[in-house]
This record gives structure tokens, sequence and C-alpha cells, in this order.
């Protein structure tokens, strides 16, 4: 008696029969693709987190990002770190994807390959702007170059950051108008609010006042506005009168100088403005106004009107001769 034959032939759902050692193998090696795509992701992970960490530091120790606190480093970091893992996820599983349809279901790739790069040839001609706002929003972040609540003034557009994404930057203007600027559209980025800003006034005098006396007055009024409580921690330098900056025809221009707290330099200005005025009209200093001289036409009524006033001649009178 014999022993039994077994056919080891296999017959796969997809269709057509495959022996059991070449199944084993297609087996094995999509489980490899499978297994190092995975390791690979991991191992982007940690590369790209190691990357933004690096990039983060050294701009928070050299750079402009040094005012940042923990939370907001930490969540810059996380965005960069999305990024860059996202997009590197997205071409290993294209790839695995492509040689797991080769090795496991033994399918000619190359024209799925070739597809594919029409493919990307097109959607990357479509959003290439789109890749440039992710990308320029990346380097905004990295280079710390505003912050949610600054004061900007980007693409012709001035206003306060509302909103800030890798996509777009949302501003409010003065006006309460809210404008969206794609960030590709941003080439340079001017911030008003960081760290400190200059006051930066010119004062004029009419001809005939004594500069000294006026330069004491301006100086007096920026060391008071710098002791006052409510104003004094405002300030870093106390305004000063720097020069005489020029020689107009309504009078001789002061250049008014210091130093303040960039998000207190609008208000400043404002109480430097109001002071100067007040300290002006005590000391008998005089600001120019511009004259204007109006030219009138003599009334019917006025001693040139009534000057050999006549009346008009009547048909007699010409007759008359």
């Amino acid at each position: 008696m014999g022993m039994a034959q077994y056919d080891l032939t296999f017959t796969p759902p997809w269709g057509g029969s495959a022996n059991l050692d070449d199944n084993l193998r297609a087996g094995a090696a999509v489980l490899a693709i499978v297994v190092v795509a995975a390791i690979v992701i991991r191992l982007a992970h940690v590369f790209v987190r190691g990357i933004a960490r690096a990039l983060l530091n050294r701009e928070n120790l050299e750079g402009t990002a040094q005012d940042l606190s923990s939370l907001e480093l930490k969540k810059r970091q996380d965005t960069i770190e999305a990024l860059g893992v996202n997009v590197i996820r997205f071409f290993v599983v294209v790839i695995a994807g492509l040689m797991i349809l080769e090795a496991g279901f033994k399918l000619d790739i190359g024209p799925a390959i070739a597809g594919l790069g029409i493919a990307g040839i097109a959607i990357g001609l479509g959003t290439q702007s789109l890749v440039r706002d992710y990308l320029n929003g990346a380097l905004i972040l990295v280079e710390n170059q505003y912050a949610k609540g600054d004061v900007v003034r980007i693409a012709g557009v001035s206003g306060k950051v509302e909103d800030f994404t890798l996509r777009r930057t949302t501003l409010r203007d003065q006006d309460g108008t809210v404008h969206t600027v794609p960030n590709g559209e941003i080439t340079v980025a001017s911030n008003l609010t960081r760290v400190w800003a200059r006051v930066n006034q010119d004062v004029q005098v009419v001809y005939g006042t004594d500069i000294e006396k006026a330069t004491a007055v301006i100086d007096r009024v920026g060391q008071l506005l710098l002791a006052d409580p409510e104003w004094g921690p405002r300030i870093l330098e106390a305004p000063r009168v720097e020069r005489v900056s020029a020689l107009g025809e309504l009078g001789v221009t002061l250049k008014v100088v210091g130093t303040v707290r960039a998000p207190e330099q609008w208000s400043v200005d404002g109480e430097l403005r109001r002071r100067l005025l007040a300290a002006f009209a005590e000391s008998g200093i005089e600001i120019p106004q511009p004259q204007r001289v109006l030219l009138t036409q003599p009334g019917p009524d006025s001693a040139a009107a009534r000057v050999d006033q006549k009346p008009a001649p009547d048909r007699t009178d010409i007759n008359e001769g």
C-alpha cells in the first residue's frame, strides 16, 4: 500500500495558479515591504523631529525667537514636524504600494509609474502656488518672522496678525477689515512690534524761537514722561531733541527721538504730542501755522463803490447827447 500523494498546487483568489513556494515567497516579500515602509516612516519621524528641534533651538539662541514662550516653540515644532512627516509618509506609501503590486500580485507597474509621473507633473503645475505657500509658511515659523498678535506689514497690507497657518496669514487692519494673505505672496515681512521701536517725531517752531529753550522744554517733557509711573515702564529711552533737522518755509524743525517697547509706540507718540502742546503753551513757544490772505471785492455799500457813482443814462439823456 503506497503513501498518499498530495497536490500542493494552490489557486489564489485573484485567478491563475501558483505553487505554495511561490505564494510563500510573494507573501514574505509583501510583508518585508510593509515592515521596511513602517521602519522608514518611523525613522523619518525621528529624523524630522531632530531637524525641527535643531532649527528652532538655533533660532531661539541666536535669532529672533528668543522672546517666544516654550509653549509657542513646542507648537511650532509640532507643526513643522507634522508637515515633514506627512510629505515623507506620502512618498513612502506610494512607493511601497507599487512594490507590493509587483511583488505580491505579479503586476507590471511600468504603466502605473508612467501614469503617476504624468499625473504628478500635472498636479505639480496646478498646485505649485499651494506648495509655495506651505514651504514659505514653514520658513516663517522656523525663522520667527512674526507670530500671532504681532503688528506686521506684508504683501502691501498692514495689520495685527489674528491667525497664522502654514498656508496663509490673517490680518486685521485699523479699520477692522480682515485680510487673508497667502504665505507664498510674502517676500518682505516688516514686523512693527518686535521687542523695541523708535519715537521719531518732527516738531516745528516759528523763526525767532530760542532753540536752546525749545530743546530744554522738549527734553524736560521726555524726562517727565519717563518718570511717570504709568508711562515709564513703556519707555526704554526718554524722548529728546537729537538735532535741528530742517529749516522750512514755516519754521525750524527739531528731530525728537527715543526708544520705547514696540507695542507701545503709538500710545507713547500720542501722549508725547499732548504733553508737548501743553508745555509749549506754558513756555510761550509758538508752533507755526500756515497764513491765508483773503482778497474780497468791494460791496455796493462800500465807500469805494460810491465814488463817482452815477445813475445809468436814460433815453432823454441819450437824445440830448
